[in-house]
């Protein structure tokens, strides 16, 4: 397993890393045990989940009695800012909710630090200094060694590194966003703004929910048991009639150079700037050796050409 660094930071992270949202909710302790040491086994360092996983908690739980100590050995991120509770007012990225929340997260995933604590929404309540003189002092305090964010707008992102540099605190060493070979809105502002200030990006929904592995035939209905076929909003937001013929482009695209559409959908992000680790999700072991192995396939400048043609050229 490649390993990379998180931006500018010294963070080194598996270039596969294992996205956690399943645990605790459609799968229970053993099949999350069973994801995570096929992840170990993989070599994936990186293990990304957030409070609000497993309805409100329950992955991060999981993971706590799952992990014992091999939770020395991974990279352990989660995140906070999502609503936590009915009434909304566990949420936020302000001081007094980040002193509570990360106690919460610290005691659900039994450890004593996370590796990587990140704003998972942008909250335009709270200055952004007021959260990163917290986050500074969670880091001070040795609960948290990096910080990082997670669907900011690009001008917050920017700000945010800024006002770390005037306030001299630790800033965000990572963002994470969707993004994929179908959903690439994040070349817009995003990317140019992790490049300026040198910021790792950790792409989520690689697959784009499953659209980007071609197991989904046009003009077909969705294979049963697929998440299409039991989420209609995915099925709806995804297999757009553009998005499904640049996917049967893509599949001949990859066939013809001996390859699946994993491998190019997961290889494709592995090669794009600033990309330290791709975040994907599992729920069985076997997805686990398949997704690890899938960024092994180095493009060629016009690999990428032709991705771009493809991908841009259908509008």
């Amino acid at each position: 397993m490649e390993i990379r660094n998180l931006g500018g930071s010294g963070l080194r992270v598996s270039a596969v890393g294992l996205g956690c949202n399943n645990f605790g909710q459609r799968l229970d302790v053993e099949g999350t045990r069973k994801v995570i040491h096929a992840a170990f086994d993989a070599g994936i360092t990186l293990f990304d989940t957030a409070d609000i996983y497993g309805n409100r908690g329950g992955s991060e739980s999981a993971m706590g009695e799952v992990l014992g100590d091999k939770r020395k050995e991974i990279v352990l991120a989660t995140k906070f800012a999502m609503q936590m509770d009915d009434e909304g007012v566990k949420k936020g990225a302000s001081r007094r909710y980040i002193m509570k929340a990360i106690e919460d997260s610290l005691k659900r995933l039994r450890t004593d630090y996370i590796d990587l604590y990140q704003q998972h929404t942008y909250d335009p309540l709270t200055p952004i200094d007021e959260t990163l003189r917290a986050l500074d002092d969670l880091v001070r305090q040795g609960k948290v060694r990096y910080v990082g964010c997670s669907n900011l707008p690009a001008w917050r992102v920017a700000e945010a590194a800024l006002t770390a540099k005037i306030i001299n605190v630790p800033g965000f060493v990572s963002i994470q966003d969707e993004y994929s070979l179908v959903v690439r809105d994040i070349e817009k502002e995003l990317q140019p703004a992790a490049k300026a200030y040198n910021l790792g990006i950790l792409p989520y929904f690689p697959l784009a929910s499953g659209l980007l592995t071609g197991k989904y035939a046009a003009g077909a209905d969705a294979p049963a048991g697929t998440r299409f076929a039991t989420t209609p909003r995915l099925r709806d937001r995804y297999a757009t009639e553009k998005n499904v013929r640049l996917v049967e482009q893509l599949k001949a695209f990859a066939a013809e150079r001996g390859h699946s559409m994993l491998e190019l959908a997961f290889s494709w992000l592995a090669s794009r700037p600033q990309v330290a680790s791709v975040i994907a999700g599992a729920t069985r072991p076997e997805q686990i050796a398949q997704n690890a192995k899938a960024i092994a396939w180095k493009l060629t400048d016009d690999d990428l050409s032709a991705i771009d043609r493809i991908t841009l050229g259908n509008g």
